[in-house]
């Protein structure tokens, strides 16, 4: 038995605009879109978007009798991440720096790691951070 591939679903508060956030601004097809879902493809990778766009718990008064549950809270959007091995980081960290997506603590240029990487990250509208890396 062997894995194959894994696909990253981050939460949304809006999945139209962070679907459109993905084409427009990091290079992605929206391959199949729907209320509360989009698949999103570049090269060989997939993210999916899945909404979290449940307010109710902002008017819940005791979260002991009334906890949050459903699992699609709007707070969840921006705490998602994953890593994502690319050939070429350093080009895409140009393309990626051009359309104003990197992330906040940038250091204005991909960083090689102890641990045998070059490597930058991204945040999406929610703030999901997605690290771009290429293997030394």
């Amino acid at each position: 038995m062997r894995l194959q591939t894994a696909i990253p679903a981050f939460p949304a508060r809006d999945v139209a605009a962070s679907a459109d956030f993905y084409r427009d601004r990091m290079g992605f097809t929206i391959r199949y879109q729907a209320e509360g879902l989009a698949l999103l493809v570049r090269d060989d990778v997939e993210l999916h978007l899945w909404q979290s766009g449940d307010d109710g718990w902002r008017e819940r008064a005791d979260f002991t009798d009334n906890p949050v549950c459903t699992g699609a809270e709007t707070f969840i959007a921006g705490t998602s991440s994953c890593r994502i091995l690319v050939d070429d980081v350093d080009g895409l960290y140009d393309e990626m720096r051009a359309t104003e997506v990197l992330h906040y603590a940038d250091t204005g240029s991909p960083s090689d790691t102890d641990y045998g990487t070059r490597e930058f990250a991204v945040t999406d509208l929610d703030g999901n951070l997605i690290v771009f890396y290429l293997r030394h």
